[in-house]
């Protein structure tokens, strides 16, 4: 059997998007490949990890990894280098669970645990808040805002910042987290810059706003084909963004989705602009 191609299976997710006739009827057409295995897709997913298939994943989408809060899947992000927030490898060296409503803790191994950066001088001397309000540096900020591990804690900065405005590289390293509330972060203000660190971290809305505006669309949709291992209870927000779009643009239209096959591999573009192009040209 020949090997599948990222660019095929980026192509095969939008096609699973379509009726079981349709893809079927594609499929024959331009060989684009069918679903695939939990097995298969783990071990896909391995090898894009461990070969950079995804560059830098955006920390928002480490973050849904993490919320299925699978130890196997834990231990193969923190292996390649996928965890870069220092709050998120803090918690996850701690065994503090990231799914909603969960509280037991995980097993952590040896080489998790390990893995924890080192705890602030200022966080040990003058706690939570008090080494967020004395970080005068992007560097402090940071290690003071990975301390930030629980809900209580988000409680006790937001309420910190209420009573009195956190220092601004203090709000920065804390609004990045891709798991720092929305209220907070409401609460922070929506000045430009904030809203460029945010987008340059890759903290995202939702799984809608990566499958919509991120780029280029063979990276994205390769990565949202390994959704069904990484991200499941968040890849249905995905498929209902493209949905209506497939359906729109490509269709039933044999012809479209062999374009969309010749173009997927070196197209810039988000995924959007990729489908819509696809269909125009056929």
């Amino acid at each position: 059997m020949p090997e599948i191609s990222t660019a095929e299976r980026a192509a095969g997710f939008l096609l699973g998007l379509t009726d079981d006739d349709t893809a079927a009827r594609v499929r024959e057409r331009t060989r684009l490949p069918g679903p695939e295995g939990a097995a298969e897709a783990r071990k896909r997913l391995r090898s894009s990890l461990g070969w950079g298939g995804h560059r830098r994943l955006p920390v928002s989408v480490t973050l849904w990894a993490l919320e299925q809060d699978d130890p196997q899947l834990n231990a193969l992000l923190r292996e390649h280098g996928a965890i870069t927030d220092l709050g998120l490898r803090r918690a996850l060296a701690r065994g503090i669970p990231f799914g909603p409503g969960r509280t037991q803790p995980l097993p952590v191994s040896r080489a998790t645990a390990e893995n924890e950066p080192e705890v602030p001088e200022a966080y040990e001397r003058l706690g939570l808040v008090g080494a967020l309000r004395a970080a005068g540096s992007w560097g402090r900020a940071r290690g003071a805002a990975s301390m930030v591990l629980t809900a209580e804690d988000w409680r006790t900065v937001t309420d910190a910042d209420a009573e009195q405005p956190l220092p601004g590289y203090s709000r920065w390293a804390l609004s990045i987290r891709p798991d720092c509330p929305p209220g907070l972060r409401k609460q922070f203000g929506s000045h430009p810059k904030f809203t460029h660190r945010l987008r340059e971290a890759g903290v995202l809305d939702g799984p809608a706003e990566y499958a919509l505006t991120h780029r280029p669309a063979v990276e994205v949709l390769t990565l949202l084909s390994l959704g069904t291992v990484m991200f499941p209870s968040r890849l249905p927000a995905a498929e209902d963004a493209l949905r209506p779009l497939v359906r729109r643009h490509l269709g039933d239209r044999e012809e479209a989705w062999a374009v969309l096959a010749q173009l997927i591999g070196t197209f810039h573009g988000t995924a959007p602009e990729l489908i819509v192009t696809a269909g125009a040209i056929a």
